[in-house]
């Protein structure tokens, strides 16, 4: 053998390591290293409530950017946005070098999974076939022959359309770039195709605003949400899954979900239209009313409209059997305490609504935080600090978390059990109504949260224009006609 045959040898296995290396290949430090020097974690983000909702003059909000602020302090470092309206623009930044990864509700599919690497799943839903009410609705995979279906190009649901179609000669669809699952959702809305395909939870954030939509068929296994990164980046992957390990673990993650789409769960079409038809109807003469009042008490001025909404669908006039009345639907008692002494004038019946919501919150436990502090103080103002109280006692009873809201409304509903309130302080309540008052009111408030975020565009159906263009791009917030 030549005397230069093993330094040969050993030329070509560092070759061959550096080639590796720089193919990403190997799980290098130096992405992460240089993210803790200089102090910050750039991120691509879709603009919509599951990933990134921007708020001028507010903090953001987002399922997505909450659960990076807590990855990024673990970090200790800053979190840099870069708003996105595709995952294809997401994609290209971090192929480009511009972002240090994609958090954009997106989920792996075969052709990035060749070129990218993920964080573990955060998040799971999944695939449907969306029709419009009134239209055949796919059952199964040969109802999809001879309909026009459309889903966004290089995801999870074109992989899965494209083997369907290989499969089925009979159906046809189309990849759409450069458009949002909320532009497929809008163009079945306007009947511009028959079946879009997309995941439940877009359905379920967007169809308040198209109400006449449906899910049909699943179509394939739940997909998992993550986070992406370059293929080179394994040690950012390993340091983003230790932190999501600990948020798991803490139960933050149970919380973040239940604080972006607890309120999902039930839809009621008949409400939710009137619901958008009282938005430019009946809020626009209250909107100052509820703005002074929320300033003064230091709250969101679109919760304590959605407080109104909940107890008189913002109908000054509004008396209940019981005695209670005006927007705010106040007790004569309640009016004393507030110092109001005309509950039907609906500036002083909001003004009321809102010390009396503030001296609830401010008469609970001090180790409920927030958004659990909101959910407690909306049930008090439902069904009294009392029974309040003993549900949160029976929850510790049951060995769940008291200062929880996620524990205690599952509790709230034994109330009026005997087996439970004979136990309690406060005997017998209908418990279940609270948890029904408090879910209806995120669900107005999450509404009213995005009709009038500046810089965020208008569902149309709570536009007053009658005629929309395709793609759905609406430059002004509803902000521009209340």
């Amino acid at each position: 053998m030549s005397r230069l045959a093993p330094h040969l040898a050993i030329a070509t296995t560092l070759l061959a390591l550096l080639a590796l290396t720089g193919a990403g290949g190997f799980d290098g430090p130096d992405r992460l290293d240089r993210i803790r020097d200089g102090g910050v974690l750039s991120v691509a983000m879709r603009v919509g409530p599951a990933s990134y909702a921007p708020a001028a003059g507010d903090e953001p909000s987002g399922f997505e950017y909450e659960l990076l602020k807590d990855i990024a302090s673990g970090l200790d470092v800053k979190l840099e946005i870069q708003p996105v309206t595709t995952p294809a623009e997401a994609t290209a930044l971090l192929e480009n070098g511009g972002v240090d990864l994609v958090a954009a509700t997106m989920s792996p599919t075969q052709e990035r999974r060749r070129r990218f690497i993920f964080s573990d799943s955060y998040l799971q839903t999944q695939p449907r076939v969306i029709y419009r009410q009134g239209a055949k609705a796919p059952e199964s995979i040969d109802d999809l022959s001879g309909r026009h279906i459309e889903a966004i190009a290089h995801s999870v649901h074109a992989e899965r359309l494209a083997e369907l179609a290989a499969e089925h000669p009979g159906i046809e669809w189309t990849p759409l770039a450069n458009h949002t699952a909320e532009d497929l959702l809008y163009r079945v809305w306007r009947e511009r195709s028959d079946y879009a395909v997309t995941d439940k939870l877009r359905l379920a954030l967007n169809r308040p605003f198209y109400p006449e939509l449906r899910a049909g068929m699943k179509l394939g296994a739940p997909r998992e949400l993550a986070f992406m990164m370059r293929a080179s980046d394994g040690a950012l992957r390993d340091a983003i899954n230790e932190r999501l390990a600990a948020v798991r673990d803490a139960g933050m993650l149970a919380v973040l979900r239940d604080e972006y789409f607890g309120h999902l769960s039930e839809f009621d079409y008949v409400g939710t239209r009137t619901f958008l038809r009282h938005i430019t109807q009946r809020l626009p003469a209250l909107r100052q009313a509820f703005r002074q009042a929320a300033d003064k008490e230091n709250l969101d001025w679109r919760l304590l409209a959605a407080i109104g909404y909940q107890e008189s669908h913002w109908n000054p006039d509004a008396v209940s059997p019981t005695g209670v009345r005006g927007v705010m639907m106040l007790t004569q008692d309640t009016a004393q305490f507030v110092g109001i002494d005309n509950r039907r004038d609906p500036a002083q019946s909001i003004s009321g609504g809102a010390a009396y919501f503030n001296s609830l919150r401010g008469r609970l436990p001090d180790d409920i935080e927030e958004p659990n502090r909101t959910w407690f103080t909306l049930a008090a103002y439902n069904v009294g600090l009392g029974h309040l109280e003993d549900a949160r006692r029976i929850t510790e009873m049951r060995g769940g978390d008291p200062d929880k809201w996620l524990d205690v409304r599952d509790n709230l509903p034994l109330l009026a059990k005997e087996r439970w309130y004979s136990r309690v302080q406060h005997g017998y309540a209908r418990g279940w109504e609270p948890v029904r008052y408090v879910a209806n009111i995120r669900r107005y408030y999450e509404l009213l949260r995005r009709v009038t975020k500046l810089g965020q565009p208008s569902p149309p159906e709570v536009t007053r224009e009658s005629m929309m263009p395709a793609p759905l791009r609406i430059p002004a917030p509803l902000e521009s006609i209340l």
